[in-house]
Protein backbone atom coordinates (compact mmCIF):
# COMPACT_ATOMS: atom_id res chain seq x y z
CA UNK A 1 0.00 0.00 0.00
CA UNK A 2 1.48 3.37 -1.00
CA UNK A 3 1.90 6.26 1.36
CA UNK A 4 -0.61 8.36 -0.62
CA UNK A 5 -3.25 5.63 -0.38
CA UNK A 6 -2.78 5.31 3.38
CA UNK A 7 -3.01 9.08 3.73
CA UNK A 8 -6.23 9.17 1.68
CA UNK A 9 -7.79 6.47 3.85
CA UNK A 10 -6.74 8.27 7.01
CA UNK A 11 -8.33 11.51 5.84
CA UNK A 12 -11.50 9.69 4.81
CA UNK A 13 -11.96 8.47 8.39
CA UNK A 14 -10.70 11.67 10.02
CA UNK A 15 -13.59 13.89 8.91
CA UNK A 16 -16.43 11.66 10.21
CA UNK A 17 -14.56 11.28 13.49
CA UNK A 18 -14.17 15.06 13.79
CA UNK A 19 -17.87 15.62 13.06
CA UNK A 20 -18.83 12.95 15.61
CA UNK A 21 -16.57 14.56 18.21
CA UNK A 22 -18.18 17.97 17.62
CA UNK A 23 -21.69 16.53 17.91
CA UNK A 24 -20.71 14.79 21.15
CA UNK A 25 -19.21 18.04 22.48
CA UNK A 26 -22.31 20.09 21.69
CA UNK A 27 -24.54 17.39 23.13
CA UNK A 28 -22.55 17.35 26.36
CA UNK A 29 -22.69 21.14 26.65
CA UNK A 30 -26.44 21.08 26.03
CA UNK A 31 -27.04 18.41 28.69
CA UNK A 32 -24.89 20.17 31.29
CA UNK A 33 -26.51 23.54 30.69
CA UNK A 34 -30.07 22.35 30.10
CA UNK A 35 -31.44 23.29 33.55
CA UNK A 36 -30.11 26.84 33.32
CA UNK A 37 -31.24 27.11 29.71
CA UNK A 38 -34.76 25.93 30.49
CA UNK A 39 -35.05 28.35 33.40
CA UNK A 40 -33.85 31.22 31.23
CA UNK A 41 -36.34 30.43 28.46
CA UNK A 42 -39.07 30.48 31.07
CA UNK A 43 -38.51 34.23 31.47
CA UNK A 44 -38.56 34.93 27.74
CA UNK A 45 -41.77 36.32 26.38
CA UNK A 46 -42.74 37.07 22.79
CA UNK A 47 -40.46 39.90 21.61
CA UNK A 48 -41.60 42.77 19.41
CA UNK A 49 -40.90 41.68 15.80
CA UNK A 50 -39.62 45.07 14.68
CA UNK A 51 -37.12 45.52 17.52
CA UNK A 52 -36.07 41.87 17.17
CA UNK A 53 -35.32 42.34 13.47
CA UNK A 54 -33.23 45.43 14.11
CA UNK A 55 -31.38 43.60 16.90
CA UNK A 56 -30.41 40.80 14.50
CA UNK A 57 -29.26 43.38 11.94
CA UNK A 58 -27.12 45.08 14.60
CA UNK A 59 -25.40 41.80 15.51
CA UNK A 60 -24.76 41.00 11.85
CA UNK A 61 -23.32 44.52 11.47
CA UNK A 62 -21.01 43.86 14.43
CA UNK A 63 -19.59 40.76 12.75
CA UNK A 64 -19.25 42.67 9.49
CA UNK A 65 -17.30 45.43 11.24
CA UNK A 66 -14.82 42.90 12.66
CA UNK A 67 -14.37 41.33 9.22
CA UNK A 68 -13.72 44.75 7.69
CA UNK A 69 -11.18 45.55 10.39
CA UNK A 70 -9.11 42.49 9.46
CA UNK A 71 -9.59 43.22 5.77
CA UNK A 72 -8.14 46.71 6.24
CA UNK A 73 -5.11 45.32 8.04
CA UNK A 74 -4.41 42.83 5.26
CA UNK A 75 -4.99 45.43 2.56
CA UNK A 76 -2.37 47.59 4.25
CA UNK A 77 0.06 44.73 3.62
CA UNK A 78 -1.02 44.41 -0.03
CA UNK A 79 -3.34 41.41 0.46
CA UNK A 80 -6.63 41.95 -1.36
CA UNK A 81 -9.50 39.51 -1.03
CA UNK A 82 -13.27 39.86 -1.55
CA UNK A 83 -15.14 41.09 1.50
CA UNK A 84 -17.19 37.89 1.63
CA UNK A 85 -14.03 35.85 2.25
CA UNK A 86 -13.28 37.99 5.30
CA UNK A 87 -16.87 37.84 6.54
CA UNK A 88 -16.94 34.04 6.26
CA UNK A 89 -13.59 33.84 8.07
CA UNK A 90 -14.84 36.12 10.87
CA UNK A 91 -17.95 34.01 11.43
CA UNK A 92 -16.09 30.69 11.32
CA UNK A 93 -13.24 31.82 13.59
CA UNK A 94 -15.71 33.32 16.08
CA UNK A 95 -17.64 30.04 16.27
CA UNK A 96 -14.46 28.08 16.89
CA UNK A 97 -13.44 30.52 19.60
CA UNK A 98 -16.66 30.51 21.62
CA UNK A 99 -17.88 26.92 21.29
CA UNK A 100 -14.79 24.73 21.65
CA UNK A 101 -12.83 24.20 24.88
CA UNK A 102 -9.64 26.15 24.35
CA UNK A 103 -11.44 27.78 21.44
CA UNK A 104 -9.20 30.87 21.10
CA UNK A 105 -6.25 28.61 20.23
CA UNK A 106 -8.26 26.82 17.53
CA UNK A 107 -9.57 30.16 16.27
CA UNK A 108 -6.10 31.69 16.04
CA UNK A 109 -4.75 28.68 14.16
CA UNK A 110 -7.71 28.74 11.76
CA UNK A 111 -7.28 32.48 11.19
CA UNK A 112 -3.60 31.97 10.47
CA UNK A 113 -4.21 29.14 8.01
CA UNK A 114 -6.86 31.07 6.08
CA UNK A 115 -4.76 34.24 5.87
CA UNK A 116 -1.95 32.14 4.44
CA UNK A 117 -4.43 30.86 1.86
CA UNK A 118 -5.37 34.46 1.11
CA UNK A 119 -1.75 34.99 0.08
CA UNK A 120 -0.27 36.44 3.27
CA UNK A 121 3.19 35.42 4.43
CA UNK A 122 3.55 33.84 7.89
CA UNK A 123 4.84 37.15 9.26
CA UNK A 124 1.95 39.15 7.78
CA UNK A 125 -0.63 36.67 9.07
CA UNK A 126 0.87 36.73 12.57
CA UNK A 127 1.06 40.53 12.50
CA UNK A 128 -2.58 40.86 11.42
CA UNK A 129 -3.89 38.46 14.07
CA UNK A 130 -1.88 40.13 16.84
CA UNK A 131 -2.90 43.64 15.77
CA UNK A 132 -6.55 42.59 15.50
CA UNK A 133 -6.48 41.48 19.12
CA UNK A 134 -4.77 44.69 20.25
CA UNK A 135 -7.22 46.90 18.36
CA UNK A 136 -10.20 44.96 19.68
CA UNK A 137 -9.05 45.19 23.32
CA UNK A 138 -8.24 48.89 22.96
CA UNK A 139 -11.60 49.58 21.33
CA UNK A 140 -13.45 47.85 24.18
CA UNK A 141 -11.54 49.97 26.70
CA UNK A 142 -12.39 53.13 24.74
CA UNK A 143 -16.08 52.23 24.49
CA UNK A 144 -16.15 51.48 28.24
CA UNK A 145 -14.61 54.87 29.01
CA UNK A 146 -17.09 56.70 26.80
CA UNK A 147 -19.96 54.78 28.40
CA UNK A 148 -18.76 55.72 31.89
CA UNK A 149 -18.44 59.37 30.90
CA UNK A 150 -21.90 59.59 29.40
CA UNK A 151 -23.37 57.84 32.44
CA UNK A 152 -21.71 60.35 34.76
CA UNK A 153 -19.59 57.71 36.45
CA UNK A 154 -15.94 57.75 37.40
CA UNK A 155 -13.42 56.92 34.72
CA UNK A 156 -9.89 55.62 35.07
CA UNK A 157 -8.11 57.60 32.38
CA UNK A 158 -4.76 56.29 33.58
CA UNK A 159 -5.72 52.76 32.53
CA UNK A 160 -6.78 53.81 29.03
CA UNK A 161 -3.74 56.06 28.70
CA UNK A 162 -1.47 53.23 29.83
CA UNK A 163 -2.99 50.89 27.26
CA UNK A 164 -2.59 53.49 24.51
CA UNK A 165 1.05 54.08 25.48
CA UNK A 166 1.74 50.34 25.53
CA UNK A 167 0.27 49.94 22.04
CA UNK A 168 2.26 52.93 20.78
CA UNK A 169 5.51 51.60 22.25
CA UNK A 170 4.85 48.17 20.73
CA UNK A 171 4.30 49.68 17.28
CA UNK A 172 7.41 51.86 17.56
CA UNK A 173 9.48 48.90 18.76
CA UNK A 174 8.37 46.72 15.85
CA UNK A 175 9.14 49.51 13.35
CA UNK A 176 12.64 50.00 14.78
CA UNK A 177 13.35 46.27 14.64
CA UNK A 178 12.08 46.02 11.06
CA UNK A 179 14.27 48.93 9.96
CA UNK A 180 17.39 47.65 11.77
CA UNK A 181 17.11 43.88 12.30
CA UNK A 182 20.71 43.73 13.53
CA UNK A 183 19.40 45.05 16.86
CA UNK A 184 18.16 41.52 17.54
CA UNK A 185 21.61 39.98 17.40
CA UNK A 186 22.39 40.51 21.09
CA UNK A 187 18.99 39.37 22.42
CA UNK A 188 19.20 36.31 20.16
CA UNK A 189 22.69 35.49 21.42
CA UNK A 190 21.48 35.85 25.03
CA UNK A 191 18.54 33.50 24.43
CA UNK A 192 20.78 30.96 22.73
CA UNK A 193 23.27 31.17 25.61
CA UNK A 194 20.48 30.31 28.05
CA UNK A 195 19.40 27.44 25.77
CA UNK A 196 23.07 26.38 25.37
CA UNK A 197 22.95 26.78 21.62
CA UNK A 198 25.27 28.52 19.13
CA UNK A 199 25.00 32.30 19.39
CA UNK A 200 23.38 32.86 15.97
CA UNK A 201 21.19 29.75 15.80
CA UNK A 202 17.80 30.66 14.36
CA UNK A 203 19.09 33.95 13.03
CA UNK A 204 18.33 33.11 9.40
CA UNK A 205 14.71 32.27 10.14
CA UNK A 206 14.35 35.38 12.29
CA UNK A 207 15.71 37.64 9.54
CA UNK A 208 13.43 35.97 6.98
CA UNK A 209 10.46 36.65 9.26
CA UNK A 210 11.47 40.31 9.60
CA UNK A 211 11.87 40.67 5.84
CA UNK A 212 8.30 39.42 5.41
CA UNK A 213 7.12 41.77 8.15
CA UNK A 214 8.47 44.78 6.26
CA UNK A 215 5.54 44.46 3.86
CA UNK A 216 3.17 45.16 6.78
CA UNK A 217 3.23 48.92 6.78
CA UNK A 218 0.03 50.17 8.35
CA UNK A 219 -0.76 53.33 6.41
CA UNK A 220 -2.63 56.03 8.38
CA UNK A 221 -5.79 55.62 6.30
CA UNK A 222 -5.96 51.86 6.77
CA UNK A 223 -5.02 52.19 10.44
CA UNK A 224 -7.76 54.74 11.14
CA UNK A 225 -10.32 52.64 9.27
CA UNK A 226 -9.30 49.47 11.13
CA UNK A 227 -9.57 51.25 14.49
CA UNK A 228 -12.98 52.63 13.55
CA UNK A 229 -14.27 49.19 12.59
CA UNK A 230 -12.90 47.76 15.86
CA UNK A 231 -14.96 50.32 17.80
CA UNK A 232 -18.04 49.71 15.64
CA UNK A 233 -17.76 45.98 16.32
CA UNK A 234 -18.36 46.58 20.04
CA UNK A 235 -20.87 49.40 19.53
CA UNK A 236 -23.12 47.33 17.25
CA UNK A 237 -22.87 44.38 19.64
CA UNK A 238 -23.92 46.58 22.55
CA UNK A 239 -26.73 48.03 20.45
CA UNK A 240 -28.00 44.49 19.87
CA UNK A 241 -28.35 44.06 23.64
CA UNK A 242 -30.11 47.42 23.96
CA UNK A 243 -32.49 46.54 21.14
CA UNK A 244 -33.24 43.23 22.85
CA UNK A 245 -34.22 45.20 25.95
CA UNK A 246 -36.56 47.28 23.82
CA UNK A 247 -37.96 44.14 22.19
CA UNK A 248 -39.05 42.59 25.50
CA UNK A 249 -39.81 45.58 27.68
CA UNK A 250 -40.01 49.32 28.03
CA UNK A 251 -37.41 51.87 26.98
CA UNK A 252 -34.04 51.37 28.66
CA UNK A 253 -31.23 53.91 28.75
CA UNK A 254 -28.45 53.14 26.27
CA UNK A 255 -25.81 54.23 28.82
CA UNK A 256 -27.01 51.64 31.34
CA UNK A 257 -26.90 48.88 28.74
CA UNK A 258 -23.48 49.98 27.46
CA UNK A 259 -21.87 49.82 30.91
CA UNK A 260 -23.42 46.41 31.65
CA UNK A 261 -22.29 45.14 28.26
CA UNK A 262 -18.69 46.32 28.61
CA UNK A 263 -18.37 44.87 32.11
CA UNK A 264 -19.73 41.51 30.95
CA UNK A 265 -17.46 41.37 27.90
CA UNK A 266 -14.43 42.16 30.04
CA UNK A 267 -15.43 39.43 32.48
CA UNK A 268 -15.96 36.98 29.62
CA UNK A 269 -12.33 37.24 28.55
CA UNK A 270 -11.13 35.33 31.61
CA UNK A 271 -13.53 32.39 31.47
CA UNK A 272 -12.54 28.96 30.21
CA UNK A 273 -16.17 27.94 29.65
CA UNK A 274 -17.13 27.90 25.95
CA UNK A 275 -18.93 31.10 25.06
CA UNK A 276 -18.64 32.36 28.63
CA UNK A 277 -21.91 30.57 29.38
CA UNK A 278 -23.15 31.49 32.81
CA UNK A 279 -20.52 34.12 33.56
CA UNK A 280 -21.37 36.59 30.78
CA UNK A 281 -25.10 36.01 31.21
CA UNK A 282 -24.93 36.64 34.96
CA UNK A 283 -22.75 39.72 34.49
CA UNK A 284 -25.17 41.13 31.91
CA UNK A 285 -28.21 40.56 34.13
CA UNK A 286 -26.51 42.02 37.21
CA UNK A 287 -25.28 45.00 35.22
CA UNK A 288 -28.74 45.73 33.87
CA UNK A 289 -30.27 45.34 37.32
CA UNK A 290 -27.71 47.77 38.73
CA UNK A 291 -28.77 50.23 36.03
CA UNK A 292 -32.37 50.10 37.18
CA UNK A 293 -33.74 47.68 34.60
CA UNK A 294 -36.62 45.53 35.97
CA UNK A 295 -35.68 41.94 36.73
CA UNK A 296 -38.07 40.37 34.24
CA UNK A 297 -36.92 42.68 31.44
CA UNK A 298 -33.23 42.13 32.24
CA UNK A 299 -33.44 38.34 32.20
CA UNK A 300 -35.63 38.20 29.09
CA UNK A 301 -33.39 40.68 27.24
CA UNK A 302 -30.21 38.76 28.07
CA UNK A 303 -31.78 35.45 26.98
CA UNK A 304 -32.87 37.01 23.68
CA UNK A 305 -29.46 38.64 23.18
CA UNK A 306 -27.68 35.33 23.75
CA UNK A 307 -30.04 33.55 21.34
CA UNK A 308 -28.99 36.03 18.66
CA UNK A 309 -25.29 36.47 19.49
CA UNK A 310 -24.57 32.91 20.61
CA UNK A 311 -27.18 30.79 18.83
CA UNK A 312 -27.86 32.51 15.52
CA UNK A 313 -24.33 33.83 14.90
CA UNK A 314 -22.67 30.58 15.99
CA UNK A 315 -24.92 28.63 13.63
CA UNK A 316 -23.90 30.86 10.73
CA UNK A 317 -20.29 30.50 11.83
CA UNK A 318 -20.28 26.71 11.68
CA UNK A 319 -21.95 26.82 8.26
CA UNK A 320 -19.18 29.21 7.15
CA UNK A 321 -16.57 26.82 8.56
CA UNK A 322 -18.01 23.92 6.56
CA UNK A 323 -18.09 26.03 3.39
CA UNK A 324 -14.50 27.16 3.88
CA UNK A 325 -13.36 23.58 4.50
CA UNK A 326 -15.18 22.40 1.37
CA UNK A 327 -13.58 25.14 -0.71
CA UNK A 328 -10.14 24.32 0.72
CA UNK A 329 -10.53 20.69 -0.39
CA UNK A 330 -11.89 21.70 -3.81
CA UNK A 331 -9.18 24.32 -4.43
CA UNK A 332 -5.92 23.31 -2.68
CA UNK A 333 -3.30 25.89 -1.88
CA UNK A 334 -0.81 26.88 -4.58
CA UNK A 335 2.95 26.63 -3.95
CA UNK A 336 3.23 30.36 -3.18
CA UNK A 337 0.87 30.06 -0.21
CA UNK A 338 -2.24 31.47 -1.91
CA UNK A 339 -5.22 29.73 -3.37
CA UNK A 340 -5.57 28.55 -6.90
CA UNK A 341 -6.76 31.09 -9.46
CA UNK A 342 -10.02 29.22 -9.82
CA UNK A 343 -10.94 30.26 -6.30
CA UNK A 344 -10.63 34.01 -6.92
CA UNK A 345 -13.88 35.73 -7.72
Amino acid sequence: MTVDLREARRRRWLRPMAVAALIALFGTELVLGWDSLAAAFGHLRAPHPGWLTVAVIAEVAAMGAYARMQRRLLRSAGIKRPIWDHVALAYAAHSLSVTLPGGPAFSTRFNYQQMIRFGATPAIASWCIALSGILSATALAAVTTVGALTAGGATHWEHLAGLAVAVLLLVIGIRRVVRRPERLSRPLALVNRIRRRPAQQGGDRLHTFIEQLRAARLHPGHGAAAATFAVLNWVFDAMCLWLCCRAVGDAVGLNQVLLAFCAAMAAGTITIIPGGLGLIDSALVLGLLAGGVPTSTAIAAVVLYRIISFGFIIGLGWISWLVIRHRAVAAPATPNGGRSTADHR
